[in-house]
């Protein structure tokens, strides 16, 4: 099995009180994006920028997800203060985010630390990780995200 088929496995806390896997959404195309942390300012333009064009997505048949290693009740902080019209997964315990290999060392204010690079992943409506965005930046990421899709469901 490959870890991204483990991926599409792994049960994570979510706002709403719920749990939510990737295969939950078997049938529909699955925008799944990791972030470093709630209410920072790369994160939430990137969260906006999601929602603005959830309609979208929502149109071909996506549903979008957000990960960090922030709490829930910090998720569901950040989902109403931005008024995200999609599901954010805690992952405290890095699982989903070790399994797409997006915990990385990285620099902060002269020192290294660990962790979540921001990255997207899109998956097909049968679970298939169709295409992936590593270490991105924030500027024109949705827009391209979007494109692809419509490119990738022949809309």
């Amino acid at each position: 099995m490959t870890e991204q088929m483990t991926a599409y496995q792994i049960a994570l806390p979510a706002t709403g009180a719920r749990e939510i896997k990737l295969s939950d959404y078997a049938g529909k195309w699955v925008v799944l994006y990791f972030y470093p942390k709630d209410n920072t300012p790369g994160c939430t333009t990137e969260g906006m920028n999601f929602r603005d064009l959830h309609e979208a997505f929502v149109a071909l048949n996506a549903v979008i997800l957000g990960v960090s290693r922030d709490s829930v009740k910090s998720h569901e902080n950040f989902k109403s203060k931005m008024t995200f019209p999609f599901d954010l997964l805690s992952d405290p315990d890095e699982l989903l985010c070790n399994a797409m290999g997006v915990m990385k060392m990285k620099n902060m204010y002269g020192k290294q630390v660990r962790g979540v690079e921001r990255s997207t992943f899109l998956f097909s409506p049968t679970g298939e990780l169709v295409k992936e965005w590593r270490g991105l930046k924030v500027p024109g990421h949705v827009d391209e995200v979007l494109a692809t899709l419509k490119q990738l469901s022949g809309s």
